[in-house]
């Protein structure tokens, strides 16, 4: 009995040294881990799903980051977040990118998320809206005001030789298509997976005008401060690495991704209208660049040609140098 009770305390005292280890160990983990807060531009909904999943896929905590996402309502809003340091990165548009620029900012633009415009302004077939100028006297929806909903229907505009003084703008919220389909607003300014979405919901026969056709800028990219940009290398890295992978899975398993959207995207009820949300999104994440240098990749000259378009429409004020704003360097792959 003697012996036996003496292996029992043994073990118990293993047990327990093995159980300190651990711990130690995962205390260690929680030390090492760096944090990086996004600023979204948007609430968490499916079209983001790889940056909603960590909790369940890892792609951030396996490189060492804590990410936190922080909603917004349009990309004015994730710009605002960094600036005031609420956020590290900002989700954004390039208008947002552009006026912040214009204003003096010091800002990096490190990852291009969606190279593709997917911007549009939708209206219903019985308002007669079919090209640009007919917009002349309308009232439009916008998702917000400082939205890249707004920005590129400022560019439709100008590119026929209107200003914002010949229509009128109303700031309508995420549900943008619903006072379009009550007839409030003539035509509403969206984006492709918002309206794939409006259809779900009965959307009738409409006209769509692409702002791709007129100037296809990325509609989305990763920006953030020269400070951060200077202090935070390492994290941002590493934060990267991270997102690149996440979107190479959400487009290597569309489904996965549109099953989990159903728990952590807030528009994410239905699997079906999830996945083909995913699929444009994933259509909207590669372009010749990425074929050729990578997811994220970015050509500067694209969003140049943008911001002087900017600049000649009378939308920002100074002559802008993207060759001073945009960066690589996170992109390259580890030796």
């Amino acid at each position: 009995m003697k012996l036996k009770s003496l292996f029992m305390a043994i073990l118990l005292l293993f047990l327990t040294a093995c159980g300190a280890k651990e711990e130690v160990r995962s205390d260690k983990k929680k030390e090492t881990m760096q944090s990086i807060t996004v600023a979204n531009w948007s609430q968490p909904i499916t079209e983001a799903t790889n940056l909603l999943v960590d909790e369940e896929k890892g792609f951030f905590k396996e490189k060492g980051i804590d990410l936190t996402v922080i909603p917004g309502a349009g990309g004015g809003d994730a710009i605002k977040n960094i600036l005031s340091g609420q956020a590290d990165v900002a989700f954004t548009d390039p208008g947002s990118l552009y006026f912040a620029l214009d204003q003096g900012e010091k800002l990096k633009v490190i990852y291009n998320i969606y190279p593709q415009n997917v911007f549009n302004v939708v209206s219903l077939k019985e308002n007669k809206i079919e090209k640009p100028e007919d917009l002349k006297g309308k009232t439009i929806g916008v998702y917000s005001l400082t939205s890249g909903t707004r920005q590129n229907l400022l560019i439709l505009l100008h590119k026929v030789g209107l200003t914002e003084k010949d229509v009128n703008i109303v700031e309508t919220g995420i549900s943008n298509f619903a006072p379009l389909m009550q007839g409030q607003v003539d035509a509403t300014a969206a984006t492709d997976t918002g309206l794939y979405l409006a259809k779900q919901k009965g959307l009738g026969d409409v006209n769509v005008i692409d702002i791709k056709d007129y100037l296809n800028a990325p509609s989305d990219v990763f920006v953030v401060t020269e400070k951060t940009y200077e202090e935070k290398k390492d994290e941002l890295k590493k934060f990267i690495e991270a997102y690149r992978a996440s979107a190479e899975w959400m487009m290597s398993n569309p489904e996965e991704a549109a099953s989990l959207a159903k728990e952590f995207a807030i528009d994410g009820k239905e699997e079906n209208v999830n996945l083909e949300v995913i699929k444009l999104r994933n259509d909207a994440s590669v372009s010749a660049q990425t074929e050729q240098n990578g997811l994220g990749a970015i050509d500067a000259s694209v969003l140049q040609q943008g911001a002087d378009t900017y600049q000649r429409l009378g939308l920002v004020k100074n002559k802008l140098d993207l060759s001073k704003v945009i960066t690589e360097e996170f992109l390259e792959e580890e030796e």
